[in-house]
């Protein structure tokens, strides 16, 4: 039986397909993106290589002990389960597809693809050791959880082991903790490591004195916290060096290995320094995605492999390309929260005005950020705060980082458990989070050894293809050159 005209003319209708927006990153960049869209007309597809929104000003407090992961790092699927238009997927993108507008990931062993009409990239930056990849494995940067979590365990592990050993200059390194890099996360890491030592800590051994602990800031760079001033820095160095740390600049950090570093000073002498604890906060680079998108397009990246975007965060000649937050370039903005944020916003208003206002990419005004100021703590109580030409240090700008960093938290919940952690922590310096395991501690080397034993398994399998295929054809040619002869 023949169906109704009108019937056939709209079994024959397409659906329309709304526009489809894939963001990759979840931290502040990417999760600010995907929230401003929340009333879009568009499906929002938001990928990333963990399952977490990282607040990672706080990943120090962390790593010493103070605030849990959960507190820091809620889970991005559960930030968004109520965001109707946004799906999250749990991916390492390995490969964008410029011209076909496709992103590739994998999960695990699973490879599959995302179709994109526009893109946000924020997939963020790693530490960076200008060259020297294999000082990692001394010195952990300060970027992931597990960063944070092996940090944590290779501190309270130098403490347990020095009170066993009997060496007393094994026991002097085990005791001393360098940390290379003066900026804003080397200063919070040194403060909090010195004040871990001699308070947290305090009457907790009986064969050593946790407050002898050595801690050493270090920097080639000629000031701390270069970025804040000579005045707040300057009163950052007077802060930790009444805590006892040494700040060492002008120290160029030559070669890392597991008994210590060796350091090279103005005048070209170099000296070694014995420390059993090293952590890395010297530098940056941003994902090696930017090069791929640099690759494929007219864009160029930096020396930090950041791309250089145009005044609407996109790229040359693809306006449906925003790069926002650390992978991004322009007019010399800084890497901080506040730059992310407002990039990922500023994005979804741009796709936003195309998809639902007919707007074009020509219509598109300069992103504009506005500066909120810059904050470090040093120690409980005493911070920096850089706000324009107002320079604050001590305990108000104290009180102003607690507000402002309470206030960025992701959850109310998060809100009240950090407060709950901050308020014991300056009570009396304690700290609820000192759990530590050997597996926290090696299993950057544990995962090192699987990576080398799977890639040989590989080599391995593919000779054998090889030479299966070799002995293959030489039987062929055997049995033809007797068939030839008969």
């Amino acid at each position: 039986m023949t169906e109704p005209a009108s019937d056939q003319v709209t079994a024959a209708t397409p659906v329309p397909r709304r526009h489809r927006v894939v963001i990759i990153g979840s931290g502040f960049g990417g999760l600010f993106a995907a929230q401003q869209l929340e009333k879009a007309d568009v499906d929002v597809t938001l990928i990333a290589k963990t399952g977490h929104h990282l607040f990672q000003p706080l990943l120090y407090q962390v790593a010493t002990g103070i605030l849990s992961v959960g507190e820091i790092a809620p889970p991005t699927r559960l930030i968004l389960r109520d965001q109707k238009n946004a799906t999250v997927v749990l991916g390492d993108v390995n490969k964008i597809d410029v011209a076909g507008k496709r992103v590739h990931a994998t999960a695990g062993h699973i490879a599959f693809d995302l179709e994109y009409d526009s893109l946000v990239v924020a997939a963020g930056a790693n530490q960076s050791y200008f060259g020297n990849d294999h000082f990692e494995r001394w010195a952990p940067g300060m970027k992931t959880v597990d960063d944070a979590l092996e940090l944590r365990s290779r501190i309270l592990g130098c403490f347990e082991q020095a009170e066993v050993i009997d060496d007393e200059d094994e026991r002097r390194r085990l005791l001393t903790f360098i940390i290379v890099g003066a900026g804003p996360t080397g200063v919070e890491m040194a403060g909090q490591v010195a004040e871990l030592a001699q308070h947290t800590l305090k009457d907790s051994f009986r064969r050593i004195d946790p407050a002898s602990a050595r801690v050493i800031l270090l920097d080639a760079a000629p000031a701390v916290l270069p970025p804040f001033g000579n005045n707040l820095g300057n009163a950052a160095r007077a802060r930790l060096e009444k805590m006892g740390v040494e700040i060492q600049l002008n120290a160029m950090v030559t070669d890392v290995d597991y008994n210590g570093i060796e350091v090279k000073d103005p005048d070209g002498s170099v000296r070694r320094i014995d420390a059993s604890c090293k952590i890395w906060s010297a530098g940056v680079k941003a994902s090696p995605l930017g090069r791929m998108l640099a690759d494929q397009t007219d864009a160029e990246i930096d020396r930090a492999g950041r791309v250089l975007v145009r005044k609407d965060l996109s790229l040359p000649g693809h306006p449906e390309i925003f790069v926002v937050g650390d992978m991004m370039s322009l007019d010399n903005l800084p890497g901080v929260a506040q730059v992310a944020i407002q990039g990922g916003k500023y994005a979804a208003k741009q796709i936003i005005n195309e998809v639902e206002k007919g707007k074009s990419p020509a219509d598109r005004p300069p992103f504009k950020y506005f500066d909120k100021g810059s904050m470090a703590t040093v120690s409980r109580y005493s911070a920096v705060v850089k706000m324009g030409k107002i320079e604050i240090s001590g305990f108000i700008a104290w009180v102003m980082w607690l507000i402002v960093h309470l206030a960025y938290l992701i959850g109310f919940k998060n809100r009240i458990t950090t407060m709950f952690s901050w308020g014991m922590h300056m009570g009396g310096d304690h700290r609820s989070q000192l759990t530590s395991t050997k597996q926290w501690v090696y299993a950057r080397q544990a995962i090192e050894r699987v990576a080398a034993d799977e890639a040989a398994a590989l080599r391995t399998a593919e000779q054998s293809r090889h030479d299966s295929a070799a002995t293959d054809s030489s039987s062929d040619r055997a049995g033809h050159d007797a068939e030839s002869v008969h």
